[in-house]
């Protein structure tokens, strides 16, 4: 009995279960495709509780994270992501979704994905916020010179700030302020881990005709998912030893270097584009998940 509570406990195996369930059998989304941002949203709560109710008293101390958020995500991951893209991609669509990919934010999932691997959240969390403000401004630009226009609604992404960033730190808050955050760090974990089986599955399973009808357009695809993902990724820890910079927060480098907000990615490719344009983040996502299960399986052996 045991054994089947640390299995269904167990982070690798709940989004690998994820994976292969979205790709059999998909039809769930219809009742999860709703839950995914409640459930981001729980994932944020719980993870912010961690940090430190000082954290925003000395402004000064979120000036280098925040820029290194906006370095990582824009001029690490962006520039890699569409100078590939110019090498390897033919196709017009699949190269819009490539920019589109390119001028979204990190994933809010990298502050709990920090927590798996025992980075530095704080410096994660911060990091985030300086990309999302710095998106606000980035965005247009980026689109504007490749696009010639800024076809994508700014609203929507300072609504998923609002909702998955600034609600949950002040949840969090009021979580410990209330001592409530004693009784949940038990079931902290398995709770996070649940959240994202929803999220995960939702975003394989609504896509899953993509990898059965069109999987030949999916090799480029994919050689850049993972380039940018494990390849660009041991450079960052590579840079990271080099200038001996603390483990944890090279962690949270690599993750904010690494991981870009697919989801969000997916849903301006599929609102102002094609389906096809969608193609680079719905991949994206499944090679991100692998990635951080192989984070994860590549720290525990390092212990």
């Amino acid at each position: 009995m045991n054994r089947i509570k640390n299995v269904l406990r167990n982070r690798n195996f709940i989004l690998s279960m994820a994976l292969m369930l979205g790709l059999l059998l998909p039809k769930g989304t219809r009742w999860t495709e709703h839950l995914t941002l409640p459930a981001l949203a729980i994932v944020m709560s719980l993870s912010t509780m961690g940090v430190s109710g000082g954290l925003f008293r000395s402004l000064r101390s979120l000036i280098i994270p925040a820029i290194l958020g906006i370095l990582m995500s824009y001029v690490v991951l962006a520039g890699f992501i569409l100078g590939m893209s110019a090498i390897i991609i033919n196709e017009e669509d699949i190269w819009k979704g490539f920019i589109v990919l390119a001028i979204v934010p990190p994933a809010v999932a990298v502050i709990p994905f920090t927590e798996f691997l025992k980075g530095n959240s704080t410096y994660s969390l911060v990091g985030i916020i300086g990309a999302y403000l710095g998106a606000l401004i980035i965005m247009p630009l980026i689109v504007f010179k490749f696009l010639g226009s800024s076809p994508f609604d700014l609203g929507r992404l300072s609504i998923i700030t609002i909702l998955l960033i600034i609600a949950p730190l002040v949840i969090s808050r009021l979580l410990l302020w209330k001592g409530i955050d004693e009784q949940l760090e038990s079931i902290k974990g398995t709770i996070t881990n649940w959240c994202f089986f929803v999220v995960s599955y939702t975003i394989v399973g609504l896509n899953q005709d993509v990898f059965i009808r069109q999987p030949l357009s999916l090799v480029p695809v994919a050689a850049i998912a993972i380039a940018s993902t494990f390849f660009l990724g041991l450079v960052i820890e590579c840079v990271g030893r080099l200038f001996r910079i603390d483990p944890k927060i090279t962690t949270s480098l690599v993750l904010l270097g690494t991981i870009k907000n697919y989801g969000l990615a997916g849903g301006i490719a599929l609102a102002l584009f094609s389906k096809q344009t969608a193609l680079p983040a719905t991949v994206s996502t499944i090679f991100m998940f692998v990635y951080v299960i192989w984070l994860g399986f590549r720290a525990r052996w390092s212990d």
